[in-house]
C-alpha cells in the first residue's frame, strides 16, 4: 500500500534546508540592497552616486531577493503551518515584513529617487532600517 507523505517538502532531510539556504540567500540580497540605499540617504559611502542612482542600479538584485523570498517563504510555512501561525516571532516579522515591503516602494523609493530634503532622507534611511531589521 501506497502512504503519502503530508508534505513532500518532508520527505526530504535536504529540501528544507536547501530552501530555507534559498531564503536566506533572498532576505540578506533585499535586505542589503535596501540598506546601501539607506546608508547613501544617510550619508554614509558611495559618495559619487546619488541615493537614486543606487536605487536604480540596485533594483534588480532587490526584486531577485524579493521574488526568492516569496518563493521559497510560503513553501516552508507549508511544512509546517501551525507552528509558524501560532508564533508570535513569526507574526512581529510578517508584519514588520509587509511595512518594510510597503514603505520602500513607497515613500523610501520616492524619497531616494526624487531627492528630496537631506532631513527628509535621513528620517526615512532610519524607518526604512528599523523595519527591516524588526
Amino acid at each position: 500500500m501506497f502512504v503519502a507523505e503530508a508534505n513532500p517538502l518532508n520527505a526530504s532531510p535536504l529540501i528544507f534546508p536547501a530552501l530555507e539556504c534559498m531564503h536566506i540567500v533572498g532576505f540578506a540580497v533585499t535586505v542589503g540592497t535596501i540598506a546601501l540605499v539607506d546608508f547613501r540617504l544617510l550619508g554614509w559611502g558611495m559618495r559619487r552616486q546619488t541615493a537614486g542612482e543606487v536605487a536604480r542600479d540596485l533594483a534588480p538584485w532587490t526584486l531577485f531577493g524579493l521574488v526568492s523570498i516569496f518563493f521559497s517563504g510560503p513553501l516552508m510555512f507549508s511544512s509546517d503551518p501551525d507552528m509558524y501561525y501560532l508564533n508570535r516571532s513569526f507574526q512581529f516579522k510578517m508584519v514588520c515584513f509587509a511595512l518594510a515591503i510597503l514603505f520602500n516602494y513607497t515613500i523610501h523609493r520616492k524619497v531616494a529617487l526624487g531627492g528630496g530634503s537631506e532631513g527628509l532622507g535621513i528620517a526615512v534611511a532610519c524607518v526604512s532600517l528599523l523595519l527591516w531589521v524588526g
